[in-house]
């Protein structure tokens, strides 16, 4: 095991690297230049490569001290976090967590796959829903404790993540009766006849969905595609068209009396998958969500 990193050396370092300069750095730290050298020479020599070089009059990163100041970014936001994150822990008397939501995945299997995390009382949950790539760096920063996606992590070697497969569920085809009375063809030819609304291409099952249409020979008239799941099942229940959803929906779908099932498709299979930052994971919270699931 190599020498221990020394962070107060390393906390020097970030600051030149942000200010441009030795002297700048030193003026913000109210110390001497020197002792702003001596800690950053000191970190450049203990992980055995130059940092900065000369740059006008000032000072820029090596392609070490890029390397450096991505970790040290990290390092430094999280612990610019800490004093608020003790202080919510200790007045709330609650847990916290903190769950990333992909805009692909369907809104109402959320609330399934979180419910073992719902059982504590205690439980504070902060959902926060976009894009899998901006969640993916906010969990490797700690912002998060797990993200909640229909796809494994991608693979990346500038982020540790590990993915933990919940669970999968067939999709099912939805309409309001009003709308399905006006097929005069069983499902799944009634896809044919019928508008059709879609998850776009930003959902890993919609791959599946076109696969499907074109075993079945259908060529569905889609009068929508949609990003966000749930605005795909509010178009859908106001007579806009016939949608798939997963069959973990089709208890909340079918509490609408005016929705009918049209047909199952059993070999389109929709997945679920936490993502987390720790291979052995330790938040109380997120653990249980992946051992409801297994």
């Amino acid at each position: 095991m190599g020498t221990p990193l020394n962070y107060h050396h390393l906390y020097y370092f970030w600051v030149v690297a942000k200010e441009g300069g030795m002297a700048r750095a030193a003026t913000r730290l109210d110390v001497a230049v020197q002792t702003v050298s001596a800690q950053v020479r000191a970190l450049e020599q203990s992980l055995g490569h130059a940092l900065f070089k000369p740059a006008g009059r000032g000072l820029a990163l090596t392609v070490a001290g890029v390397a450096a100041m991505t970790h040290a970014d990290q390092i430094f936001q999280i612990g610019e976090q800490l004093p608020g994150a003790v202080r919510d822990a200790a007045t709330d008397g609650g847990l916290r967590l903190a769950v990333g939501i992909s805009d692909g995945l369907p809104k109402l299997v959320v609330r399934h796959l979180l419910q073992p995390a719902l059982q504590d009382g205690r439980v504070r949950l902060l959902c926060h829903e976009d894009e899998i790539d901006r969640l993916l760096a906010d969990l490797a920063l700690h912002r998060l404790d797990a993200v909640l996606s229909d796809q494994p992590p991608p693979p990346n070697p500038n982020l540790r993540l590990y993915g933990h497969k919940l669970g999968e569920a067939a999709m099912a085809w939805f309409a309001p009766v009003e709308l399905a009375r006006k097929s005069r063809k069983a499902f799944p030819a009634s896809l044919g006849e019928l508008p059709v609304l879609l998850p776009t291409h930003h959902a890993a099952v919609r791959a599946q969905l076109d696969r499907w249409f074109d075993r079945q020979g259908l060529r569905p008239r889609v009068v929508g595609e949609f990003e966000d799941s749930a605005l795909l099942a509010v178009f859908g229940r106001s007579g806009m068209g016939a949608f798939p959803a997963s069959r973990w929906s089709q208890d909340d779908l079918l509490q609408d009396k005016r929705m009918r099932l049209l047909g199952e498709t059993p070999d389109v299979v929709e997945q679920f998958h936490l993502i987390s930052a720790e291979r052995r994971i330790r938040h109380p919270l997120v653990e249980s969500l992946v051992q409801a699931r297994h």
